[in-house]
């Protein structure tokens, strides 16, 4: 006995892997041989990494490398320009290595609508885990090796943009300015394509420009469409219905319109016009007598004296009165910034509304340097819309105005210099304020949500700046422009250019009733002589 006797401590090893071996035989064979997870919890990863467009948690849920896996995936986006993925998984059904998971795709296809179909996927033990069995028919059922997406569509008769009274304007016959509005229709491109999807096709007509290409979705409506999988052969894998386009309808009188055409056709001078109803905001006319460029809407040019009526509403809302007694010397210097007055005029003592109606630089600018200052300049202009994006339907120029850094900028800005730039339009807007008492976002197409709000204009300054525009028109600087009676306005005349060769612009604007309208002439003489004369021509027209 004593020579089979084992030692105590080789005996405690060897009970230790007896152990060890044991647990090989029972438990530890349980967790070296069974399959992690199970079906229900891979495919509900897969479907959602598939919602997610995430293609590399995708792929980790593969069993096997699948070549054309993620080519199939991109050129199922690509070729049907899906804008969105849900993936629903439904139900996991099978044995104790394979299963099948049903699911239910909707997809969001850009310029189309939704397309919704049901598919299935296989999964199996794959190395003790469950894993998705790729094909392409786990794309789609119809799906094979070597096929693809396709859409095939019929666009609707593409609607009509009118103007207020229901007139068409995009037929090319309703005059330059208008068809500049309207924009026109050509011919699609590659890039359009990738623009606006697939379910548009190289050549097919699309809106460039204007309100056609604005409202390109709306106009062209919803294309009759059919998903097809072409491979071998071709099948139609679902239907989408079309929808009509819908009609744009914008705030233009034709009327007003041809009245302001007539007004500026004839000018040997580049020039603009633009009008709007006060009480609404709304575009009644825009016009310029060159073609290109479209500088009602988009010019970016300095008001001049246009702005001292924004800069008056700050006088007058800060306690000044219309008779108040003020002077309009020949020359002042403010901020080191010598100030005259066209021509050299000097009016000696007047009233701040004489000041106004003879557009005396040397006044505004002392007082907005004492009276108002930077900031409260600032806020003047930007009640009455500069600063503040626009959307009136096309593209347009928001008004400018920075806050001035000297007191030599904060003089010229108080008469329409510096860095400000406004267009016809920003222009326009800012008489329809005056007229109405409240700065309304101009708007082209009224059915348009704006983002910004109306704005009223401080209390009891409106009837004083009718007075006083009333006054530049009767005996101030447009006095002999052959206004009718009842026109309320303020001329402006605006430099721009190098200091050695300074240039001006002629501005006037004004209204009459509910119309209130902003003209530009370039490089006109002054807004008296040149631009008012124009305003005359086109209120006479509409009586």
């Amino acid at each position: 006995m004593g020579a089979n006797r084992v030692p105590r401590g080789k005996a405690i090893v060897i009970a230790a892997a007896a152990v060890v071996m044991a647990g090989a035989a029972g438990g530890g064979a349980w967790w070296v041989l069974h399959t992690r997870g199970t079906p229900q919890e891979t495919a509900q990863r897969f479907v959602r990494a598939w919602q997610a467009g995430d293609m590399t948690a995708m792929r980790a849920e593969l069993g096997t490398p699948a070549p054309s896996f993620e080519g199939t995936y991109r050129g199922m986006r690509e070729n049907l320009s899906i804008e969105g993925t849900t993936v629903r998984l439904d139900a996991v059904r099978g044995g104790d290595d394979t299963a099948r998971a049903a699911f239910t795709t909707t997809l969001r296809l850009r310029g189309v609508g939704e397309w919704r179909y049901s598919g299935a996927f296989d999964l199996a033990v794959v190395d003790h885990h469950w894993r998705v069995r790729w094909s392409p028919a786990a794309v789609h059922p119809a799906l094979t090796d070597g096929a693809a997406f396709a859409l095939k569509t019929r666009w609707p008769r593409r609607a009509a943009i009118t103007a207020a009274g229901d007139e068409r304007i995009d037929g090319g016959d309703a005059g330059g300015s208008v068809q500049q509005i309207a924009g026109y229709l050509d011919k699609a491109t590659a890039e359009d394509v990738k623009e606006l999807g697939s379910s548009h096709r190289v050549g097919d007509a699309i809106g460039r420009d204007g309100l056609q290409r604005a409202f390109q979705r709306r106009l062209a409506g919803t294309p009759a469409t059919e998903i097809r999988v072409v491979g071998a052969t071709t099948t139609t894998v679902g239907r989408i219905e079309g929808k009509d386009g819908e009609p744009v309808r914008t705030s233009l009188d034709l009327r007003v319109q041809r009245a302001a055409a007539d007004a500026v056709r004839d000018l040997k001078k580049t020039a603009s016009l633009v009008a709007i109803k006060p009480s609404s905001g709304e575009v009644l006319a825009v016009v310029n007598n060159r073609g290109g460029f479209n500088r009602a809407l988009n010019g970016n040019y300095p008001p001049g004296s246009t702005f001292k009526a924004i800069t008056a509403v700050g006088l007058l809302a800060g306690g000044m009165t219309p008779g108040q007694q003020v002077t309009c010397p020949k020359d002042v210097t403010v901020g080191g910034l010598p100030i005259r007055n066209s021509h050299h005029a000097a009016y000696g003592s007047v009233t701040l509304s004489d000041a106004f109606a003879h557009s005396c630089n040397t006044t505004f600018a002392p007082l907005a340097h004492r009276r108002l200052g930077a900031d409260k300049l600032a806020r003047a202009a930007e009640l009455f819309g500069f600063n503040t994006p626009l959307n009136i339907g096309v593209p347009t120029a928001r008004g400018s105005f920075p806050r001035a850094q000297s007191d030599a900028e904060l003089a010229a800005e108080s008469f329409g210099q510096g860095r400000i730039t406004a267009s016809p339009l920003v222009m326009a807007s800012v008489a329809a304020a005056l007229a109405d008492g409240t700065w309304r976002p101009p708007t082209l197409v009224p059915s348009i949500e704006q983002k910004a709000e109306p704005r009223p204009l401080p209390a009891g300054v409106v009837s004083d700046m009718h007075r006083m525009m009333a006054a530049v028109v009767t005996r101030g600087t447009a006095k002999d422009a052959g206004l009718p009676p009842g026109t309320r306005g303020k001329t402006g005349t605006a430099e721009f250019g190098p200091p050695d060769d300074l240039k001006t612009h002629a501005w006037f604007i004004g209204f009459r009733g509910d119309l209130a309208f902003a003209v530009i002439v370039e490089e006109g003489t002054g807004g008296g002589a040149v631009a008012a004369p124009v305003a005359a021509g086109f209120l006479r027209a509409l009586g």
